[in-house]
């Protein structure tokens, strides 16, 4: 690091669990972020004003007015634009010192693996459970982190699957493909707007731990927020054994002994 960034991320580097080390493994990080909405707009800037040294984010839609109520990345002067390239705009006013890739497109499942494999941590930001299932396979494939949020209504939801560890959990585990799963837009449901800042945020803060190697993410748990009453709870995930995709897969590329750590919980719970 040079002067101007250790003055920029001396606030990191004064805490002990951080230091000048973890902040260095953050700016040699990359973080894909699939979805720049109301999840991905507060998760994207959080990890860029942290120094993620490269942090692409992806998204095939584009800015409208009903966005402005909770999208933070996005403003009433780039409607029409398409959201990653607003959200670049957004990130790179906080962090100028820091690549950003924005892809205006949805991923397919070709882009998907081909990002996961290149990537520290991925973020689910998205809104459809069939984009969901793809991102999941293409983190199982590499052994990438993957923290997933969700946010409807008054209700959020975050898991952190640290698929390095060969006992995790992954998310078709937990949300199987083929169960049934009723179709919520927030659209005709709403969404309370602070609601996705809470989720998102909590979303980047795992995938600096994750990213740095610093702290215990919170591999092993769904985190359930009902934010009408501020009130959260968790449930422990566990790794089906007879689970089709992560069944049988190896070590993850980047196993937690690379900073002397001990592996996370993967399905104790709490």
């Amino acid at each position: 690091m040079d002067d101007g960034q250790l003055l920029r991320y001396s606030r990191h580097i004064l805490l002990d669990e951080i230091g000048i080390e973890a902040q260095q493994r953050l700016l040699d990080s990359t973080v894909l972020i699939v979805g720049a909405g109301g999840l991905g707009s507060p998760a994207a800037l959080y990890l860029a004003a942290s120094g993620i040294g490269r942090i692409v984010i992806a998204d095939g839609d584009h800015v409208d007015q009903t966005n402005l109520q909770r999208q933070i990345a996005h403003r009433g002067k780039r409607l029409g634009w398409p959201k990653a390239s607003s959200a670049k705009v957004a990130m790179n006013g906080i962090n100028e010192d820091i690549e950003i890739i924005a892809l205006d497109a949805r991923l397919d499942d070709e882009a998907l693996h081909d990002w996961a494999g290149r990537s520290t941590v991925v973020l689910d930001c998205t809104d459809d459970f069939a984009t969901r299932h793809a991102i999941n396979r293409a983190c199982v494939a590499h052994g990438t982190p993957l923290v997933s949020g969700a946010a409807i209504r008054f209700d959020g939801q975050v898991a952190v699957f640290d698929l390095r560890d060969p006992d995790s959990a992954c998310y078709h585990c937990v949300f199987p493909a083929d169960q049934q799963v009723a179709t919520v837009d927030c659209a005709t449901m709403g969404v309370f707007a602070p609601l996705t800042g809470i989720i998102g945020t909590l979303q980047a803060a795992e995938a600096l731990k994750l990213a740095g190697g610093f702290g215990q993410p919170a591999a092993g748990r769904l985190q359930m927020l009902d934010a009408l009453r501020m009130h959260w709870s968790d449930i422990g995930l566990r790794r089906a054994p007879d689970c089709p995709v992560c069944g049988g897969r190896p070590p993850g590329k980047m196993g937690s002994e690379k900073w002397g750590q001990t592996p996370f919980p993967s399905g104790n719970g709490v």
